[in-house]
Order: structure tokens, then C-alpha cells, then sequence
């Protein structure tokens, strides 16, 4: 990555930082700088407090309530668009194979084609050859020898005579086989299509499954009010902000020191691109993505095609050690590898967060990392 979209990134980082330390209620952090260990900077004093109203010490209980609530909200918001992007990720695998299933069904109807023409082909020739020896086969050959005008040229025609039952006799091999894979061919398509007719029942009930978890998640935000709303992406951004100094003060920006290569520069540069472009779960772009569909399609604009779902991609990329780590490629979060984001340096990620937001950038730390996956190791 260039280094004028390093420092976009790092401004960007900081930006989010600052904002998070003004919005925290409770705990204030000092934005950290790449590579280096944040530092807790002095907590402020809440109002209230026994230094801000004549050593009183006592925190307003309806204040510390409406808080708890908030949070718990927060974390139910989190579990339901979790269960969204489980639910998502299993629609994707399911169009996937769906669209893998019914390229297979389409080569199969081909071959079926081909093989029918060919049949037909090798019963024409098979019957005239029964014709051309029935005609040929009146008289026995001891007979047609006494009779014939030229012996030689009789001989040689039995010859031709036995070449053809030889022929012939190899015709119909060939029309058993042709027959043979005619009838798997059929019960292949038939298998497949199977496959393909579950596959979109489970895609179908992938679908309910997203579609409720937003509309719950959507009704429970539709109750808060907007201040409330506003108080809970607060609390939000400090969590988020907790985990990504939590990570950096681990020291592992230091560690990580990697490159990207010529083909992760371009992938980040597609995903870059895309910030600010709305998340809709199933979307692969170019107007809105969800996670993955804005990692496989990075990766495919690089000249790199890998695997459509978060999952898929943890199971089959090569995996790399977090010191490791460099821009292009993917991070893997929570235990069921339901999410995925693209590391551009920095300790930053670009990643399609959620239904309700766009693509942006945040904390590489943000969220529980599984793993991290290389598409050109």
C-alpha cells in the first residue's frame, strides 16, 4: 500500500479514536499511534462525581440504569445480526453450490445431447450393415464359391465380407458403451439435480432466517429513542475502541511488518474503493456487498478467484500467523468464522460490517480475531 493511503488509513484510525474517547461515558483512552502501545489517559471526571459535586461521590442510579439497559441492548443488536451473518453465510454456500450445480446439470444436458446424436448415429451404420449382409447371405459360401465366374475376386470379397462382421461387431460395442453413458449421464443429471432442488430449500430457509434476525434487530432499534440511538452507537464505538487498544497494547503492530504483494495491492485498492457502499446481505457488488462478497470479489478483481463465503475461505486459504500479516489479506472473526475483513496495514481493516452500514474502515482488533487466511500464499 502506498504511503498516501497509509496515512488516509492512520488519520482515518485516529479520527475514529478521538471520536470514541469524546463519546465514552465512563473510560477516556489517549489515541495510540501504529506500532506503538496505547497508553489509558486520565479517566474524566464523570459529573456527579465527589469531584464535581462537593465530594458527594454519588452517581445518578436512573443514569446507571438507563446505561445497563442500553448495553444489554447492544449486546442482543449483537447477537441478532451474529446470527444474520450465520445465516447469511450459509444462503451464500447455498447459491454457491446452487450455481455450481446447475453448471454441472447444463454440461450434463450437453454430453446427454451428444450422446443421443451419437446412438442414432451408430444405429444408421449398424443397419446397413445388417441390410448390406442380408443380401449378401442367401446361398451358403461354399455355393456362392461354385458359382461364382471369378474365385479370386469372390475370396476377396469374402474377405470384405469378414472385415465388415468385424466392423460391424465393433459398431455395436460401441453402441452399448454409447448406451452405458447415455444412461449415467441421465442419472447423473438426475442426481444433480436433486442436489440443486436441496440446495435451494436450504437457501430458501437461509433466507427466513437473515430476514428474521433483522427484523428483530430492526424493531428493537425502532423502539430506542433518538437519543437512546445516539448513546448506543456511543457505547458502540467505545467497545470497539476497547477491543482495538486491547490488541494494539499486545504489542503485535510491531510484530507485523509484512508487505503486500502485487496482487494484495490490488485487491485492497478494490475494497478501498468500495467504502462507503451499503452492506445487503448476498451482495457481491458492485453497488453494495455483504463481508464476504466484498473479499471474494477484491480478490477476484486481482486476478485471484477464491472461495464466496467466510467459512469456506477459513477452510480453504492458507492460514498465516497474526505477526505475519500483511495488507490483502483476510481476517477470520468469531469461532464460527462468520465474519471476514481485509487487513490494508496499520492495524486497519476494510470490511462490510453489517445490514444498517456501509463499507468502512476500523480496528483490525475490533472484534474476536479467528484467524488470518492468505489468497496468493
Amino acid at each position: 500500500m502506498g504511503s498516501g493511503k497509509r496515512s488516509l488509513t492512520t488519520a482515518a484510525m485516529v479520527l475514529a479514536c478521538a471520536c470514541a474517547v469524546l463519546s465514552a461515558p465512563a473510560v477516556a483512552y489517549a489515541s495510540p499511534t501504529p506500532g506503538s502501545t496505547p497508553v489509558p489517559a486520565p479517566t474524566p471526571t464523570p459529573p456527579g462525581s465527589a469531584a464535581g459535586a462537593g465530594g458527594a461521590g454519588v452517581q445518578d442510579p436512573q443514569a446507571i440504569r438507563k446505561k445497563k439497559d442500553l448495553q444489554a441492548i447492544r449486546l442482543k443488536l449483537d447477537d441478532l445480526y451474529h446470527d444474520a451473518a450465520v445465516a447469511t453465510d450459509a444462503y451464500n454456500a447455498a447459491e454457491e453450490k446452487a450455481r455450481q450445480q446447475s453448471a454441472q446439470i447444463v454440461d450434463l444436458a450437453q454430453e446427454i445431447v451428444k450422446s443421443q446424436e451419437k446412438l442414432d448415429r451408430l444405429k444408421d451404420l449398424a443397419g446397413a450393415a445388417a441390410r448390406a449382409q442380408y443380401r449378401g447371405g442367401g446361398l451358403p459360401p461354399e455355393a456362392q464359391l461354385w458359382l461364382s465366374r471369378n474365385p479370386q475376386e469372390y475370396l476377396d470379397g469374402a474377405g470384405r465380407v469378414r472385415q465388415g462382421e468385424h466392423a460391424t461387431k465393433g459398431l455395436l460395442d460401441e453402441m452399448a458403451r454409447t448406451q452405458q453413458d447415455l444412461e449415467q449421464y441421465a442419472k447423473d443429471a438426475s442426481a444433480q439435480w436433486q442436489k440443486l432442488e436441496a440446495n435451494r430449500e436450504a437457501r430458501a430457509e437461509a433466507q427466513k432466517k437473515i430476514k428474521k434476525q433483522i427484523a428483530a434487530a430492526e424493531k428493537l432499534e425502532s423502539q430506542l429513542q433518538k437519543e437512546e440511538k445516539e448513546r448506543l452507537a456511543k457505547l458502540e464505538e467505545e467497545a470497539a475502541y476497547k477491543a482495538q487498544t486491547a490488541w494494539l497494547s499486545s504489542g503485535v503492530l510491531a510484530e507485523i511488518d509484512g508487505r503486500a504483494s502485487a496482487q494484495g495491492k490490488e485487491a485492497v485498492k478494490y475494497a478501498t474503493d468500495q467504502i462507503g457502499k451499503p452492506y445487503v446481505w448476498g451482495a457481491e457488488g458492485p453497488k453494495s456487498y455483504d463481508c464476504s462478497g466484498l473479499t471474494s470479489q477484491a480478490w477476484i478483481s486481482a486476478g485471484h478467484g477464491i472461495p464466496r463465503t467466510s467459512q469456506e475461505q477459513w477452510k480453504q486459504l492458507t492460514h498465516v500467523a497474526i505477526k505475519d500479516m500483511r495488507p490483502g489479506d483476510l481476517i477470520i472473526y468469531f469461532d464460527d468464522a462468520s465474519h471476514v475483513a481485509m487487513y490494508i496495514g496499520d492495524g486497519a481493516i476494510v470490511h462490510a460490517p453489517r445490514p444498517g452500514r456501509t463499507v468502512t474502515v476500523a480496528g483490525a482488533g475490533s472484534m474476536p480475531i479467528l484467524g488470518v487466511v492468505r489468497p496468493d500464499a
